[in-house]
Parts: C-alpha cells; structure tokens; sequence
C-alpha cells in the first residue's frame, strides 16, 4: 500500500513547521509547499527526513500560480495522499478605514480562496482523506483593526463547514483556531502578559497544544465539520459589561 501523505501549505515556518514535523512523525510523508522561505523549507525536510519520512518541497505562489497544479504534483509524488493542511496565511492589519482592494485581495486570496480551491481539486484528486485548515480564535471576536484578515479567517471558518457538508463521507473536513501559542517576534513581553491576563487557563498556550488538536482531529472518525478553538478559553470570554462588573459606583 502507498505510504499515507499529507500536502502542508505554509509548511516551513512558524506553525506550520510543526505540523508537517508532527505529521511525519506520525507516519506521513510530506509535501511542504513554500513561497518565499525556501532556506527555512529546506531544513524542515532535512528534519522530516531525519524521522525517516519523504519530503518534497513543493514552490508555489498563491498569487500568481496554478492551484491545481500544487494538488498534481503532490499527488504524483506520493500516491498516498490523504491529508491536506492549509497552513499559509497572510497577515497585515488595518481598520477597514484604511483598507484598499489591494489588501482585501491578498488577504482573501491566500488565507480562504486558496484553501478552497485547494480543497476542489484535493477532493478530485483523492478518494479518501481530510482537510484540517489552520484558522484563528480572533474569528469570534469583531476586531476591526484586523478588517481584511480576520474577515478572511472568518470565511474561511464557514467554509470548513460547508465543505464538510459536500464532500461527506469521502472526505472530513475540520479546522483549528489557535489563540496566544506563537505570538509575533515583535510583540513584548508586556503585551504578551497582558494577553495571558485574558486567557482563563491563565497561561499560554504552545505548538504541542496545537499538534494535539490535529492528532485528536486525525484519528476522530466521527468528527466533521468542527473548528477546534485552542485558546485556553480565550475566545469565549465574552462576558461583556453590566452592573456588576462596572467598576464605578453602583446604582441599583
């Protein structure tokens, strides 16, 4: 039988250096697309072939190239495909007051065009499988200083759901929505305090928290259609202002 293989979009930086690592140590071969951090793709499959696992590295530009192609040449390579994990993301923030098409257009187009897209032509590739995409816990948030991005993210949310309810039973399709794990190089450590002071668990969270979550999704036969938050409870900590949280005085 064909070794079992996952194709990871994103897959040689930040988390999603940690998801084809842990795919592979699971028993997967990997397909590691790669944009712009070629270097960075060649030491992740170093390190996946270290664990005795195949790695391809697969470069593609989710703006200018071919989708189809991306899900061509994984699948010619490892017959085994069963997995995909949209991984890449693109990031910029600004207020919608300060959004342009241009922004809108990068954002959509790599963080929920993209993984559908990529989603069509992996279920017309493969017979059987899962897609786990990689979303975010702001998506139950309104954080407008995110605009593009997190509308994205929330788009890509609904479409998880709704690709689970048409490719059912051939493909399960989830997603995870990681909260404070890898905070950007640039935030400090005032800011990250601050972040964890919002977090009920009260700490932070790290990558195996997050590889956990794909392990759980992998192996759940019966789970479908799900975006696994895993945030320490951060994103339902919605409980708003009233009377007895005002920290002026009361008047009853």
């Amino acid at each position: 039988m064909d070794t079992p293989a996952a194709l990871v979009t994103g897959g040689a930086t930040r988390l999603g250096r940690y998801f084809a690592e842990a795919l592979a140590d699971k028993g997967f071969d990997i397909a590691l697309h790669v944009n712009s951090s070629r270097g960075e793709a060649e030491e992740v499959a170093d390190a996946i072939r270290g664990k005795d696992r195949e790695c391809e590295i697969l470069p593609c530009n989710f703006l200018e190239d071919s989708l189809e192609e991306l899900i061509t040449q994984a699948k010619t390579r490892f017959p085994g495909l069963n997995v995909l994990l949209n991984s890449a993301s693109a990031y910029e923030p600004a207020p919608i007051a300060r959004t342009d098409m241009a922004m809108l257009e990068t954002q959509f187009r790599v963080n929920m065009f993209t993984p559908l897209l990529l989603t069509r032509h992996f279920a017309e590739a493969v017979e059987h499988g899962q897609v786990i995409n990689i979303i975010d816990n702001k998506v139950a948030y309104h954080q407008y200083p995110y605009a593009a991005y997190l509308l994205s993210k929330k788009s890509l949310a609904e479409m998880t759901r709704m690709a689970a309810l048409e490719f059912a039973p051939r493909l399960r399709i989830n997603g995870i929505a990681p909260g404070v794990v890898l905070p950007a190089s640039q935030r400090t450590s005032d800011y990250i305090q601050w972040r964890i002071e919002g977090i009920p668990v009260n700490h932070q969270g790290n990558p195996a928290h997050l590889v956990q979550a794909l392990h759980y999704l992998l192996d759940n036969a019966f789970v479908a259609g799900q975006v696994l938050f895993v945030d320490g409870g951060e994103s339902i900590n919605l409980e708003g202002r009233h009377s007895e949280n005002y920290p002026g005085e009361r008047r009853d």
